[in-house]
């Protein structure tokens, strides 16, 4: 008979001390575990790919020329911009403070429109080739801003599923940059809106309860007192 196979367990002695201090509930915290945490459908319950990204589908609430649907929204796009943007970036990312966005926005379209305009003003007092350059550099910072207010547009897209309209972000943000910070103020505030809404729960009082004794059911005094009265039989002796 060959020999027998030594133990995996190792037997334990007055002499052994604790090898590792295990506190209290530490080997019953949760595991992750990678193979179950899988995204599934909505509808159907079947596991996505790790590539998978919803279809961006869905409407906006509001066109992109439809400012005049809330006027406090359309003033302050069209008097301040910067001040718009900075709150547009504040919804989608609320770890992004609005001033931050808002005084790059003022810098640049705000500052460069300023600088177009005193350029337009003293053409005759500005070499024709100094008032080409500034406006090339202006041209060529508005369609950077184009892109960095367009990426904005295209995260709140992909946070909604939205779908294109009229065409790409950035090319939105360069031909109607005033009516598409006032269209994504719009779209984010309405979404916030229909989400307190949906998450509201509302709890009626319960109906008042009553007790009433039946109609049938005999009167506790009149049964107690039948209870009371004595019987007509009479006991003779045999």
């Amino acid at each position: 008979m060959g020999e027998r196979a030594e133990s995996r367990y190792v037997k334990l002695t007055k002499d052994h001390g604790p090898l590792e201090d295990i506190t209290p509930g530490e080997l019953n915290q949760p595991i992750e575990v990678p193979q179950l945490a899988v995204h599934k459908c909505m509808e159907c319950g079947q596991p996505l790919p790790e590539s998978y990204t919803p279809p961006s589908d869905e409407a906006w609430m509001t066109g992109i020329f439809g400012c005049a649907e809330d006027r406090e929204n359309c003033l302050t796009g069209l008097f301040c911009p910067c001040v718009l943007f900075g709150r547009n970036v504040e919804s989608l990312h609320e770890e992004t403070p609005w001033t931050g966005p808002c005084i790059c926005h003022a810098i640049f379209i705000e500052g460069g429109i300023a600088l177009a305009t005193a350029t337009a003003i003293f053409n005759g007092y500005i070499d024709p080739g100094t008032s080409f350059l500034i406006f090339e550099g202006l041209f060529f910072t508005w369609w950077m801003c184009g892109i960095y207010t367009g990426q904005v547009r295209q995260t709140l897209q992909k946070k909604y599923h939205l779908e294109n309209s009229p065409c790409d972000p950035c090319c939105v943000h360069c031909c109607m940059h005033w009516c598409a910070l006032c269209q994504e103020h719009r779209e984010m505030k309405g979404r916030l809106f229909d989400n307190a809404f949906s998450e509201a729960t509302i709890v009626n009082a319960p109906p008042i309860q009553e007790m009433k004794s039946s109609d049938n059911k005999e009167n506790p005094e009149t049964s107690s007192d039948n209870s009371h009265k004595h019987t007509g039989l009479e006991l003779q002796p045999v």
